[in-house]
């Protein structure tokens, strides 16, 4: 729920000024990619989980993108901003931190 809000928070930045260079990618396919390196380095770092478990963090990150595309669904295929890129790789970071606290609680120590 904190994650949404700060999402709703930064819109503005998705709101393309005139005259900023773009990158290559939209902001989707970041949005994709960098969740997509998140759930690798999480199911990376945590190989005790079970094919079960992984298979609910990655439905998890489905439903996330699956939120993604509708909030940003006015924007979701521009062509990304520099500041937009870094904003999406903040944010994925925070995703793959709240996924490993909430693996951290239910691992045994």
């Amino acid at each position: 729920m904190h994650l949404i809000q700060y999402l709703t928070e930064h819109l503005g930045l998705f709101e393309t000024p005139e005259g900023e260079p773009l990158g290559d990618s939209s902001v989707m396919e970041l949005f994709e990619e960098q969740l997509s390196a998140q759930i690798i380095m999480v199911c990376g770092q945590n190989p005790q989980l079970s094919f079960s478990e992984r298979n609910t963090v990655i439905r998890e990150i489905d439903a996330i993108v699956y939120d993604l595309e509708e909030i940003l669904a006015k924007v979701a295929d521009q062509r990304a901003t520099a500041k937009q890129t870094l904003f999406i790789t903040e944010f994925s970071g925070l995703i793959k931190n709240l996924f490993d606290q909430e693996i951290a609680k239910l691992l045994p120590q």
